[in-house]
């Protein structure tokens, strides 16, 4: 029985146990035993990847994973249901207090409601004031233009280029 498999047999305290002494007698020789364990895969740490068992492995911490992320999902999305039953869940919508809902103050939904109606009111005018504005600036320039026509003398024939 070779030392290599007499270690084996005691598992891996055995080889830990190898390399701690070994470091500690002669540092060089450590890093040869640690080199040799981490190169032959004994520790076992890097095996899960090519056995059978560590895809599963893999494969059910995923599973928990997605299982957590789902659960979160579900509360974030009950928690947003009893805010939307609460206060609404549009701008408008009874309980919310955003435009057009009600604030509870009758006497401050009066007044937001006048102040947004006058703002409207003003708003329309000065569309309709932009609108004579452009309206005015475009007859000026076809005005400008047509007076530039008039002024302009005919072309007589064109010449012929020599």
């Amino acid at each position: 029985m070779t030392p290599v498999m007499w270690l084996d047999d005691l598992g891996k305290p055995a080889w830990i146990a190898l390399m701690i002494v070994s470091f500690v007698l002669c540092w060089p020789v450590g890093i040869l035993v640690l080199g040799f364990l981490i190169g032959s895969r004994r520790m076992g740490c890097w095996t899960h990847h090519w056995s059978g068992n560590g895809g599963e492995r893999w494969q059910a911490r995923m599973e928990r994973i997605q299982q957590r992320m789902q659960d979160r999902a579900e509360r974030v999305q009950a928690r947003m249901q009893r805010h939307a039953a609460k206060w609404g869940s549009q701008w408008g919508e009874p309980g919310f207090a955003g435009p057009g809902g009600s604030s509870g103050n009758w006497a401050f939904d009066e007044y937001r409601a006048e102040t947004l109606r006058r703002l409207e009111e003003e708003q329309r005018q000065f569309k309709e004031f932009l609108d004579r504005l452009r309206h005015a600036k475009d007859k000026a320039e076809f005005d400008q233009f047509m007076v530039e026509m008039r002024r302009r003398p005919e072309d007589p024939a064109p010449q012929a280029e020599v």
